[in-house]
């Protein structure tokens, strides 16, 4: 049984190329976008809390305007708490702290590996299953990211603390998919989706406040323009509208098929980074975009 057939019929609304593109060309994009975060001065935790405080309130009145409730049952709140702290605090804090001690590029690769971490969870949790030819093209994307970040992945053994880099990567991704699961946990018992997001980015907002905190850096915020709008843009569109979207593609199609958008990713942002940061493309590299490129053609395309 393929992981469609397992899955209720689609909803109305966007098709499932769009749901799969849009996220896709977003968080491509905020790879860039970042660093305009980065750059100001306010610590990561705070810029993470800002992000996800204010995407959170827009879900919820995007779930006010769409009708729905954002009365959600007390055992709900449980796992809502769970996803906030996993998905939206752990996930985005290691990915920061894994790159001070490994290469973005090795990251991307790790995130790569959330498409058979995604399999595995969907076929222990919610009887989803993939295809053989899945999982060799979706093999054969993770090679291609391999094989555009090869000079950095093969530089990283001279780095003292890349050990704990990599343990940092690999908490992120395992971070990414426990959210993955509690998430559609959360809506395949019926509740909405918005509501369910909108509760879950309040709580990992207000978990990062708290550890601000606690550890002492406190609450800082920065009123540059680069900081104001980079912040808008990886609230509303890298947060509200591609979350959204993304999980509305897991529902449909199941959560392995949404995480191929990781591997589609890398390469969209080193094309971007062409145009915008004269990142100079090897054969190599090439040679890898074709390679991720070719395979994604292949595993998504129908039975």
């Amino acid at each position: 049984m393929s992981t469609t057939a397992a899955l209720a019929p689609a909803s109305p609304g966007l098709s499932s190329r769009w749901l799969f593109w849009g996220p896709t060309l977003i968080w491509a994009s905020t790879w860039h976008v970042i660093l305009y975060q980065l750059d100001s001065g306010v610590p990561v935790l705070n810029s993470v809390a800002w992000r996800f405080a204010l995407a959170a309130l827009m879900l919820a009145g995007l779930a006010r305007w769409r009708g729905e409730s954002l009365r959600l049952p007390l055992g709900a709140h449980g796992l809502t708490l769970a996803t906030g702290i996993v998905q939206y605090s752990g996930n985005y804090v290691s990915v920061y702290e894994a790159e001070r001690h490994i290469p973005s590029g090795l990251v991307a690769v790790l995130f790569c590996l959330m498409v058979f971490g995604n399999a595995f969870s969907g076929r222990l949790f919610f009887a989803q299953t993939v295809s053989r030819r899945f999982l060799l093209a979706a093999s054969g994307g993770v090679a291609g990211v391999v094989m555009i970040f090869w000079p950095e992945i093969a530089a990283t053994g001279a780095r003292p603390t890349a050990a704990l880099g990599l343990g940092l990567g690999l908490l992120a991704v395992l971070c990414a998919c426990v959210g993955n699961v509690l998430t559609l946990t959360l809506t395949r018992r019926g509740l909405a989706l918005v509501p369910v997001l909108a509760w879950s980015m309040g709580y990992g907002a207000a978990f990062l406040a708290s550890l601000s905190l606690i550890n002492g850096s406190g609450w800082h915020f920065s009123w540059q323009p680069s900081y104001l709008l980079s912040l808008l843009y990886l609230a509303v569109a890298g947060s509200v509208a591609a979350f959204v979207m993304y999980f509305k593609l897991a529902q449909r199609q199941g959560a392995a098929r949404a995480a191929l958008t990781g591997v589609v990713i890398p390469v969209i942002a080193l094309a971007i980074s062409a145009l915008l940061e004269g990142w100079v493309p090897t054969a190599l590299s090439l040679a890898g975009m074709g390679l991720c490129l070719g395979s994604i053609y292949v595993a998504t395309r129908p039975q």
